[in-house]
């Protein structure tokens, strides 16, 4: 059994995952262009120029680091309670002290009420303190390739195109056929790389400042058999103006450590060359490219299929600009007949049958702005679903080009196309405006190949996608390298020749070191006392539980119906393993056990916490027995944590039924931790030797927004906050959840102020909550805090540090009047695609992967920031993916070391906040 625990799916951290959002940072070149001036250009050079850059070797920079930021004024003494402060002042003017503690900047005072610091433009993050020496040493691959770059002279030109085109793969053949026509002429025969919006660079200046020109787009939808007409070429206007110099010695600056400013315009031009062939070539999806001939391609089930690609971002580093590249798998609609689709979507047999308005709204959602080709015709025309007809195809009519008569769909196509149509109880599809609707019928109408499905896959669909896409640690090495290979960017003129880039073929050689595992202590009462993980994974025979948490009143409802009649004896095996782990759990339910249908979750759920409520017996506890069929499990967490606010344990039916003793004890441990009790703790806490944690007071929080799946346009996000509630301990953990806007990532209540008719003005919010908590269970008010966020992209960094700072800083004065423990505030990060792979296969877990604990602070991370890779976890298939932790603010001084030991061990605490790497 692994020591991270079983049984339910959610974690420790009171939130699941968000929906996939695109990562795009500061060190990560965005899709839009930069507008801002570069410095004057310095000599084109040559793609055989020996004059590329290889920086020096990990080590601090001898040159003078930016400020340090000025730790927080000691706080009142810890024991004391907190006195609220006399006014809302001390308040009010945090946000003037956030603003000018992260930019170094003085911020003018002002009488005005004040508004929560906007400006990230100055914003410096601390300087690595230094790197990491603890651990075995040890070396890894990294799926990074170090990328040469001559001494280019580059231009960056706006392009505005004429009628606008909003599609990329348009503006792409646009751009290719300006290109083609005046290369010679009119653009010094240089080859720019466009990226497919406004951008365009060039390695020198082309022969003008400013020019428009004209080209004619051939029609894409005619074949070479054709009897139809040709359709007359489409124009376009294309404007080419000079917006900027991007100078590549400030690049060069930054990447030596001589420069703590990145130059993000000249990554940008640079990422936009290596991107320019696989754009034109391959199904771009955000930053990953797709195709059938890059790899394995499946059904997922429901007419959606997967196609293999691979991800592709140009990252400064330490090392020197590293190109990251890893396989990846996306979900598309298969390209079959759109009847087809309807019969293996929403399972239908029978097409014969008219739709329910509910089925026709649900065809309309799966299948609006999907593209179809039109089979019937002689060329190859397509056009784009813009939505679904009311009535069946069998009583449409519409009027022909003369205005005058009016004629059926049905007689239409067979008179017209001589096609009898199978199911004209089907509605049509339709294409074009609500007001002159054209009408297709559905089998007639092929998906378009390539086209991205996205909206939210069924957990079958996920299943299989994760079953055909997980790769062991060597396989996925070498499908990385053979994508490597198959960019074959050496032979690209663009990249060779004309920008004077050169990338390496093999995967990154890096130091990296193999942190020791936490001794976990459990209760004196068990025969084992101390534990010492071994690689990743340790068990609870013979241990017990800390801390035993107690329940007196639960229940359990079983909505299998494969396993109606379970209940009892599978709640009896639970609950005496919670005993003999040390919990005080009563034997008997506070109400009747209960089986139930699937489709009664919402009435029976509801029925159980009215009974519990009338008994005036609030239950602590509901196991939940899941249905056969899987997708209800966020159904039942939503209804029971946020709307009956009752606590619960879902229980998969397959492994309850087995009645294991390994299983029972993984549930224990979820069920312990989430009445308050706790079943580890780390011996150097008990013992006192975790530096900058257990000396004075220390909260640990952790926070996550976790956003609606695609497809939901309006459902809120819901923001998490978990915190330690015992020092120096720092394992039991209290967590509150809160709706927030649609899709918005910084959280909106750490800290808020409402006013009360009665009570006047009231502050609240989740880290005003959580720091009483503590209080009240440590009776010690904390003098450091630790916030550890996840799910923030670079793109955000800023932004969230700005926001959650402020908010913070005014939960602690709202307190108390000049209550400000000093904060350390760490970005963590697992939605990327670094991959650490072992050189030494007797250095690995049982899975192949590099061992728990491997972190990586050199080589692939940021040139001057404070940023680390650990992997902190066995791995169980697949590859295991290290976490990315960025420290965005440190007013406690924590080195290199210390950050990452006390990170790696608080993986190890099974009510932890952070997660171990998920294995893809």
């Amino acid at each position: 059994m692994s020591g991270r625990g079983g049984g339910e799916r959610g974690s420790g951290r009171g939130g699941g995952r968000r929906g996939r959002r695109q990562d795009r940072g500061r060190g990560q070149p965005s899709q839009s262009s930069s507008r801002g001036g570069g410095g004057r250009a310095r000599g084109r050079g040559s793609a055989g120029s020996t004059a590329t850059y290889n920086p020096p070797p990990p080590q601090m920079a001898p040159a003078q680091p930016p400020p340090q930021m000025a730790l927080a004024p000691p706080v009142p003494p810890s024991g004391a309670p907190f006195s609220h402060p006399s006014s809302s002042s001390g308040v009010g003017s945090l946000s003037r002290e956030v603003s000018e503690k992260l930019t170094m900047e003085p911020v003018a005072v002002t009488t005005a009420p004040p508004l929560p610091p906007s400006s990230s433009k100055a914003i410096r993050f601390p300087p690595r303190p230094g790197f990491g020496t603890v651990g075995t040493k040890c070396v890894v691959r990294a799926n990074h390739f170090l990328v040469d770059v001559a001494n280019a002279d580059l231009h960056h030109y706006d392009v505005t195109i004429t009628p606008e085109v909003t599609a990329k793969k348009v503006n792409r053949a646009i751009m290719k056929q300006l290109i083609d026509v005046y290369k010679e002429s009119h653009l010094g025969r240089r080859c720019p790389a466009y990226d497919g919006r406004k951008s365009l660079y060039t390695a020198g200046p082309l022969p003008f400042e400013s020019k428009e020109l004209v080209i004619k787009l051939p029609e894409e939808d005619r074949s070479a058999g054709s009897s139809r007409p040709a359709r007359k070429e489409r124009q376009f206007k294309v404007a080419i103006k000079l917006a900027s110099k991007p100078d590549l010695h400030y690049l060069r600056e930054f990447l030596s450590r001589k420069h703590f400013e990145c130059p993000q315009e000249a990554i940008q031009v640079l990422d936009v060359v290596l991107r320019a062939k696989p754009s034109q070539t391959y199904t771009e999806v955000g930053r990953s490219f797709f195709h059938t001939s890059l790899g394995p391609r499946g059904e997922l089930g429901n007419g959606i299929e997967y196609w293999s690609g691979y991800y592709q971002s140009l990252r400064p580093t330490q090392m020197g600009l590293s190109l990251n590249i890893d396989v990846s798998a996306r979900s598309f609609y298969e390209p079959i007949l759109v009847s087809e689709f309807v019969v293996k979507h929403f399972r239908r047999s029978n097409l014969s049958k008219p739709l329910s308005d509910q089925d026709r709204i649900k065809v309309k959602k799966a299948l609006k702005g999907v593209r179809v080709k039109l089979i019937y015709m002689d060329y190859a025309k397509t056009c784009k679903i813009t939505g679904v007809s009311r009535d069946p195809i069998s009583q449409l009519t519409f009027t022909l080009d003369d205005k005058r008569t009016n004629v059926s769909v049905v007689k239409y196509f067979r008179e017209k196309y001589n096609v009898v149509l199978k199911y004209p109880s089907l509605p049509a599809l339709q294409s074009g405006s609500e007001a002159r609707p054209v009408y297709l019928p559905m089998e007639l109408c092929s998906i378009v190949e390539g086209q991205r499905y996205t909206k939210k896959l069924n957990e079958q669909q996920v299943r299989s996608l994760l079953r055909a896409t997980c790769q062991r640690p060597n396989i996925r090495e070498g499908n990385i390298t053979k994508m490597v290979q198959v960019n074959n960017f050496e032979v690209e003129e663009l990249v060779t020749k004309e920008f004077g880039m050169h990338v390496r073929k093999e995967l990154a050689l890096i130091n990296a070191r193999v942190l020791n595992p936490p001794v976990l202590k459990y209760h004196d009462s068990g025969r084992d006392k101390i534990v010492n993980p071994s690689c990743g994974q340790w068990n609870m025979i013979n241990k017990k539980m800390v801390n035993g948490g107690k329940v007196d009143f639960w229940s359990c409802v079983n909505f299998s119906s494969e396993y109606w009649n379970m209940s009892e004896d599978f709640c009896a095996g639970l609950v005496n393993m919670c005993n003999s782990k040390g919990m005080v759990f009563r034997q008997t339910p506070s109400i009747a056990m209960r089986s139930a249908r699937a489709d009664r979750i919402d009435q029976t759920l509801m029925d159980v916490y009215k009974e519990s409520a009338g008994l005036n017996k609030p239950l602590q506890l509901l196991i939940i027995i899941l249905p056969d069929q899987t997708g209800s499990y966020g159904k039942i967490k939503r209804i029971c944590e946020t709307e009956l606010g009752i606590v619960s344990q879902c229980c998969k039916p397959v492994q309850a039924s087995k009645f294991s003793n390994q299983y029972f004890e993984n549930v224990a441990l979820k069920i312990n931790a989430k009445v308050g009790g706790r079943n580890t703790v780390l011996n150097d806490a008990v013992l006192r030797r975790i530096p900058l944690v257990t000396d004075v007071p220390t909260i640990i929080f952790g926070a996550d927004v976790t956003h609606p799946p695609p497809g939901e346009d309006s459902s809120s996000s819901i923001a998490a906050v978990v915190a330690s509630m015992d020092w120096p301990e720092v394992t039991k953990y209290r967590g509150i959840v809160s709706a927030q806007t649609h899709r918005v990532e910084i959280i909106e209540d750490l800290y808020k102020q409402t006013r009360d008719p009665q009570k006047g003005l009231v502050e609240g919010g989740m880290v005003r909550e959580l720091l009483l908590a503590f209080y009240r269970s440590t009776k010690q008010k904390p003098s450091r805090i630790i916030f550890y966020r996840d799910g923030v992209s670079e793109g955000q960094f800023s932004q969230v540090l700005l926001y959650e700072m402020d908010a913070i800083r005014k939960a602690c004065s709202s307190l108390q009047e000049g209550y400000m423990p000093r904060v350390t505030f760490v970005v963590v990060q697992k939605r990327h695609h670094t991959r650490l792979f072992p050189t030494d296969r007797n250095k690995t877990d049982r899975s192949g992967n590099i061992l728990p604990g491997t972190v990586v602070d050199t080589s692939i991370c940021h040139p001057t920031e404070f940023d680390f890779y650990l992997n902190s976890h066995a791995g169980i298939q697949g590859t295991s993916k290290p976490t990315h932790y960025h420290v965005l603010l440190d007013e406690n001084g924590f080195t290199a070391d210390i950050l990452q030991v006390l990170t790696n061990n608080l993986c190890y605490t099974s009510s932890g906040i952070l997660c171990s790497p998920r294995c893809l």
